[in-house]
């Protein structure tokens, strides 16, 4: 289990933050091998079915886990997720998998089909329950919809909107840049302030109903807080979750607040 004190905090931000040349921090996220930034275009009447929906999800799915460095079977890494989410299959009938991207980035999400990624460098910098506390507000906002909705948004007025369009209700084909755009939207959808109170609470739920110690967002919180204040340093999944210090604050107070209620044991 990682052990937390100032002098290894100092290293891994170091290896989080500064792209050391370990092995396994070797790779950088990719989006796509030809993905060009995707320009938001004016939405216009077009609909979309869940089957589509869940197609296109799929294969920008596969596209990341194609063209990023997943963690073998016999991985550390796999292995130790693995046994963090043993039992876990399913959220709100949404079935769950599980896959580890060694990359430097410091990153989690979780897809609409309960596709979970979770980088390497992130699960470097936390414990068990310190991960579980962040897979578990991932998967909050899969089960809120919040992710669902951030997508259907992204293909409506992305770089596939016109593909789509196109294609008479069929699921069309898109190109490796337009799956990049998608690949990227899944991984760095920012959430609004309440939706992302509403994964932390989700998520809570999640990890108490899987027999999970809750402990671990507000720890895994408290961590992301201390890193900012003493390194200066901002990941891009801090980025994404925390807008402002006091917001990040009331949240950490509010899951404590739960915590001492339902009588939980901070370990």
């Amino acid at each position: 289990m990682f052990t937390f004190n100032k002098k290894s905090f100092s290293a891994l931000l170091l290896a989080g933050f500064m792209a050391a040349s370990a092995p396994h921090c070797a790779a950088q996220f990719k989006v796509s091998p030809r993905a060009i930034s995707a320009v938001a275009k004016t939405a216009q009447a077009l609909t979309i079915t869940d089957q589509q929906m869940a197609a296109y999800v799929k294969d920008a799915v596969d596209e990341m886990d194609r063209i990023n460095p997943v963690s073998a079977p016999d991985s550390p890494y796999t292995q130790r997720l693995n046994r963090l989410t043993e039992g876990i299959t399913s959220a709100d009938g949404i079935p769950l998998n599980f896959k580890v991207y060694e990359v430097i980035d410091v990153n989690a999400f979780a897809c609409p089909d309960g596709s979970v990624r979770v980088f390497s460098s992130l699960m470097d910098i936390m414990d068990d329950d310190e991960l579980m506390g962040i897979i578990g507000h991932e998967i909050g906002h899969v089960m809120k919809h919040h992710s669902k909705n951030a997508f259907k948004q992204q293909l409506l007025t992305g770089a596939a909107k016109d593909a789509i369009a196109a294609s008479n209700g069929k699921i069309a084909k898109l190109t490796d840049s337009q799956l990049g755009a998608l690949g990227e939207g899944l991984m760095s959808a920012k959430f609004s302030q309440k939706q992302e109170k509403e994964a932390d609470n989700c998520g809570y739920d999640f990890l108490v109903a899987n027999g999970r110690n809750p402990w671990g967002m507000v720890k895994a919180f408290e961590k992301f807080e201390k890193m900012e204040n003493e390194a200066g340093a901002k990941s891009s999944y801090m980025q994404k979750m925390f807008s402002s210090h006091p917001e990040t604050q009331d949240r950490i107070k509010a899951m404590t607040n739960r915590c001492h209620k339902d009588g939980f044991t901070r370990e």
